[in-house]
């Protein structure tokens, strides 16, 4: 009280009344409000906020569930309720629409790592990404499964038998699918990981493709062309792809080959569009939530492989050996297959114009 006197006597030895000071004072006020509505992080901290996500295709069962428990988590712990804006579709084709700005995504948890690289080209996710998240970014695994009809008529074993005259393989483009380029890599792969020349692997992956005369969008397409449609006589997809399709339609049979690729998809937080919207806390709580014992335990509820050891361990049973597991970076790395496999006028490009032919 005797602080606000000593005040107000100052105010009015400048030639304030009292009137006007009080005025004064609450027009401070509502200035100060508008400042901190103004200011993005500090006004994210006060009021509900919005998450964009951006993901491909076969997520969006999963994310169904880890989301709401994030949700709850958020707002227990910070008393503030997140809600979410998510769009699925082909890893690439999503990627796309991120750069060209028709998607402000503030998380991205994308099909391939090539993707996120992408990003971080046209500069909207920092350079370092693959070291701000543990397993270099990678949030959820799988590997290359070979899908046949019930009873495997056709008797398909290996990745070799997709390139039979009598084989039609229902498949993915990889100009917008993720999944399409993990498969053509686990065809290549098959031939050079166990011996073979990139000579030998060009032409058995093109007599693949002679196989699938018409590209579809993306694996979720993909998927129910066969599951639904019952178009094809075998699929490549992701292994958790059938793990969601035993559950609607367990007639079908599948395969692991022994001699896979592991196909680690990635997640990263979008900086320019979070530094934008003000949400870059909650946006990387969330990719952390991702990572949780909890998380991981609805990953592999729906088919995939944990990143979390401990979850991986306990969830190991469940899943088939691999006798050869080769990665990215066996096959040169993200940029040497961008550039050789799926640059324009590359490896694929031929593969394609030939099959056509």
């Amino acid at each position: 009280m005797q602080l606000s006197r000593q005040l107000l006597k100052r105010v009015q030895n400048l030639g304030y009344s009292g009137k006007t000071f009080i005025g004064l004072f609450f027009l401070g006020m509502v200035l100060s409000t508008s400042v901190v509505a103004c200011s993005g992080t500090n006004a994210a901290d006060q009021n509900d906020i919005k998450l964009n996500l951006v993901s491909f295709s076969v997520t969006e069962a999963v994310h169904d569930q880890i989301i709401p428990k994030f949700v709850e988590k958020w707002q227990k712990e910070h008393n503030q309720k997140v809600t979410f804006e998510r769009s699925y579709g082909g890893s690439v084709a999503q990627t796309d629409e991120v750069i060209a700005g028709k998607q402000e995504a503030d998380v991205v948890h994308l099909a391939l790592p090539l993707d996120v690289i992408r990003l971080a080209e046209a500069g909207l996710v920092n350079k370092d990404w693959q070291i701000r998240f543990p397993r270099r970014g990678t949030v959820s695994q799988s590997v290359g499964t070979i899908v046949t009809r019930k009873d495997n008529p056709k008797n398909i074993k290996t990745w070799s038998d997709l390139a039979r005259e009598d084989v039609n393989l229902v498949s993915a483009d990889p100009q917008t699918s993720g999944i399409a380029i993990w498969q053509f890599l686990g065809l290549w792969g098959s031939v050079t990981q166990t011996g073979g020349e990139p000579e030998a692997a060009q032409a058995f992956v093109s007599k693949v493709y002679k196989n699938s005369p018409k590209l579809v969008q993306d694996a979720r397409v993909a998927s129910d062309l066969f599951f639904k449609e019952g178009q094809g006589d075998v699929l490549v997809t992701y292994e958790n792809e059938v793990f969601l399709a035993e559950k609607n339609q367990p007639s079908d049979s599948y395969f692991i080959p022994s001699i896979n690729i592991s196909i680690d998809n990635p997640v990263a937080v979008v900086d320019k569009n979070v530094q934008k919207h003000g949400n870059r806390r909650v946006a990387e709580a969330f990719v952390d939530f991702l990572y949780s014992q909890e998380a991981q335990e609805e990953f592999t509820k729906f088919g995939y492989r944990s990143v979390n050891p401990f979850v991986a361990t306990a969830t190991e049973s469940k899943f088939s050996p691999i006798e050869t597991l080769f990665n990215a970076q066996d096959l040169g790395g993200w940029p040497l297959i961008q550039e050789e496999f799926f640059a324009k006028g590359a490896i694929f490009d031929k593969i394609r114009a030939n099959s056509s032919t």
